[in-house]
């Protein structure tokens, strides 16, 4: 097998894809159906990424083709320096070699994300949950085939048909080089890979999402953006969790009023901390647990604060550093918010639902890391590369 393809057999492999898939539509959804028959669990959110309908294989194409008309994102120079002595000293961007991506319940991971780290010059690995496996192969093989067709070999994508085990053993002791792992799942999924990997973990896709109402919040703005955030996609990672509002925001009570009912038509269950104890149609939360939790359901949190500064402080020791809001027409306390708080996306006026690889401009996403290194929220092409140090010379010795 190559060591490295060039751009033009990436590009190549990644538009074939694009044609594969749109002309086997009716193939991944029938085997879908299959996938979502055999799921007996009563997880929401789980069952919502399994699922995979028009609408989403139109994002694997639309994905697939944004990546094949995107730069190359390997052999950047990003510095360059000439010694005293006459040597060349310069860095250029350089692949990871091999990246595992170990997922849950979402075939179109098996197409986007591998499709950035494949881009990115990387032969990918991927171990996908169970409950999608008869979708993911079929998926697999749609890469096989399309790399063969360019005179590839299909080892540069390898799906691994392992249990939780056989997944544990691998991850301690690989059986090949592996490079790096991406796991895109739930809060188990990513400290069971954290605890048995040997090699850098990029760590993806818990949420917690908070917003905070601002005195002077445009309140129209503000349960428009709430009931977007929440309600539009229950198992996104950028779904909104929690929302504080502040105590001397003018007509508090009848916008919570009004804003519990409209949650309530959206079947949302609304819990409420204890300065909101006493209002209707809600539940008061018992345990301060429930402020660290990611819903993926349709459960919100409300609670109330005493100002910008507290709002920050509770974020900061409760969020999960994906995204936060704040609704206000007032710059000042917006640049304070978005400056204060440790989340890697800020938004001032914008839903969370915005998280997203395809709607920063990056053309898709491995994943949302909610680490600080080597890279911070989504992580597109440009992102998934390491680099390497060029050193040219004529015999320079220290």
């Amino acid at each position: 097998m190559s060591l490295n393809l060039d751009i033009s057999q990436r590009n190549a492999v990644l538009n074939t894809m694009a044609q594969l898939i749109d002309g086997e539509r009716k193939t991944i959804l029938e085997v879908n159906k299959k996938d979502l028959e055999a799921y007996n669990g009563d997880d929401l959110a789980m069952y919502d990424r399994l699922k995979v309908d028009e609408a989403k294989i139109d994002g694997m194409i639309l994905s697939l083709r944004q990546l094949a008309g995107q730069d190359d994102p390997l052999g950047l120079e990003r510095f360059n320096f000439i010694h005293d002595n006459g040597m060349r000293v310069s860095n250029k961007t350089a692949p990871f070699g091999t990246v595992l991506i170990i997922y849950e319940s979402r075939p179109d991971v098996t197409i986007e994300a591998a499709a950035i780290a494949f881009k990115s010059g990387n032969r990918i690995l991927l171990k996908g949950g169970k409950e999608s496996l008869q979708s993911n192969l079929v998926l697999v093989n749609f890469w096989h085939k399309s790399l063969e067709q360019h005179g590839i070999s299909k080892d540069w994508v390898t799906y691994l048909e392992f249990d939780r085990a056989q997944t544990q053993a691998f991850l301690e002791k690989p059986t090949q080089k592996l490079d790096l792992i991406v796991p895109r799942g739930g809060e188990k999924l990513i400290a069971f890979t954290k605890k048995h990997a040997t090699c850098p973990v990029i760590v993806s896709g818990r949420g917690n999402n908070f917003l905070y109402v601002h005195p002077k919040a445009d309140l129209k703005k503000a349960m428009s953006i709430i009931l977007n955030a929440k309600t539009t996609k229950i198992s996104a990672c950028n779904a909104l969790d929690k929302v504080l509002i502040d105590s001397a925001l003018p007509n508090k009570e009848a916008f919570i009023k009004d804003l519990i009912a409209e949650l309530k038509v959206k079947k949302v269950e609304v819990l409420v901390d204890s300065s909101l104890a006493s209002t209707v149609d809600t539940t008061e939360i018992i345990a301060e647990d429930s402020w660290y939790e990611e819903f993926l359901d349709y459960k919100i949190l409300i609670g109330e604060v005493g100002s910008t500064e507290e709002a920050v402080e509770k974020i900061n020791t409760y969020g999960g550093g994906h995204s936060s809001v704040i609704v206000t027409e007032e710059e000042q306390g917006a640049d304070f918010f978005m400056n204060s708080v440790d989340s890697a996306a800020v938004y001032h006026n914008v839903s969370t639902r915005f998280t997203d690889g395809g709607q920063f401009g990056l053309g898709g996403e491995l994943a949302i890391s909610t680490d600080k290194l080597h890279q911070r929220g989504p992580i597109g092409l440009q992102h998934l590369v390491t680099n390497k140090w060029y050193i040219k010379g004529d015999g320079q010795i220290r």
